[in-house]
């Protein structure tokens, strides 16, 4: 069972996340999204933030993360606060997960009912959060 929490793991760790069936932004999409917006392109941006056009492509496309330094560069250039794509970054709270299914293997099949819940569509994380809460 372990195994298949740690696939649903692997799933959340695109580019982005799927939110009671909404799609929500991940953090090279918010990226990607912000520099297309303010007309910038790809190796434009790279070189005002100081990195390459192919490391920059790579954030963009979820196959790499920016150092914090980076990151509050790209923001700057892209006029956002650096907490507000930071908090896309969803590298922390997998290895939470990923660490509490190696502790614990009986999360496995908790994960994977919810995974099943939420790529229905008949919940949404937000929900979730509100029924937990109110146990």
């Amino acid at each position: 069972m372990a195994i298949s929490g740690a696939v649903l793991i692997l799933e959340l760790d695109g580019s982005s996340i799927t939110n009671g069936g909404m799609k929500t932004m991940g953090l090279g999409e918010k990226i990607r999204d912000l520099r297309k917006k303010k007309g910038i392109s790809l190796r434009e941006l790279a070189r005002r933030v100081g990195i390459s056009p192919s490391f920059l492509s790579e954030l963009e496309t979820a196959q790499g993360y920016p150092s914090t330094a980076v990151l509050e560069r790209l923001a700057g250039e892209l006029g956002v606060a650096a907490t507000e794509i930071r908090k896309l970054d969803m590298r922390s709270k997998l290895s939470e997960l990923r660490s509490l299914l190696e502790n614990d293997p009986g999360w496995g099949p908790v994960f994977e009912e919810l995974a099943r819940v939420g790529r229905s569509g008949k919940i949404s994380p937000e929900n979730i959060l509100l029924r937990l809460k109110k146990k």
